[in-house]
């Protein structure tokens, strides 16, 4: 029986971001689903005893901006450690995404969500904006007015409300987080864990 994941992420993740292209490949080199949850961090840190960044001691600050240069060059990705537009709001493009999934399935809104996370890690730029996230969506061949006009209906604001507390619930309390059935690997660096998950079935 195929394996699921259920995907927990923040559109303004690095970690999401440098893990987006090897949880693909594995899900599908596993026959794996996969649905995505752009859940608020910003929640799940304040329940669980995280910090949001800016509030993290220099010392776990400055260790971060070392451990995303080793992963870049690692994995071989451009990104900027320090991108121009950090962190970029999410009121938009979370609800797109999640609008997405529930309308059009879940692979088109999965290829949303990381192309909302290259443009910021990668191109420096504002996903926030309502013009740039209209770009990003017609670059994964999706209609920008149709996924906007979704974006804006508040019951995709609400779902991602419930979609949060009910991550909360599971345990999910960093990004990006995989679960599949009851277990939670967080972190790309845990995708090793992963892999060996759904080639074990």
């Amino acid at each position: 029986m195929a394996l699921h994941i259920d995907y927990y992420v923040s559109l303004n993740s690095p970690w999401t971001h440098l893990g987006a292209a090897r949880i693909e490949a594995m899900a599908m080199a596993a026959d794996a689903t996969m649905r995505v949850y752009p859940v608020d961090f910003g929640a799940i840190f304040a329940a669980s005893g995280g910090l949001p960044l800016p509030k993290r001691s220099a010392q776990r600050q400055a260790y971060r901006l070392v451990e995303l240069a080793r992963w870049r060059d690692r994995l071989g990705m451009p990104i900027q450690v320090e991108p121009k537009f950090f962190p970029c709001s999410e009121q938009l493009s979370a609800p797109c995404v999640i609008g997405v999934r529930e309308t059009m399935g879940d692979a088109p809104a999965i290829k949303l969500a990381h192309r909302v996370l290259k443009a910021v890690w990668q191109e420096d730029k504002d996903a926030g904006d309502g013009a740039t996230l209209a770009g990003l969506i017609g670059d994964v061949g999706l209609d920008a007015d149709q996924v906007l006009k979704l974006g804006r209906d508040p019951r995709w604001a609400e779902r991602r409300i419930a979609d949060t507390e009910a991550a909360l619930k599971r345990g999910v309390f960093g990004a990006p987080s995989y679960v599949i059935g009851e277990e939670i690997f967080w972190g790309q660096d845990r995708l090793g864990f992963v892999e060996r998950r759904l080639v074990r079935g």
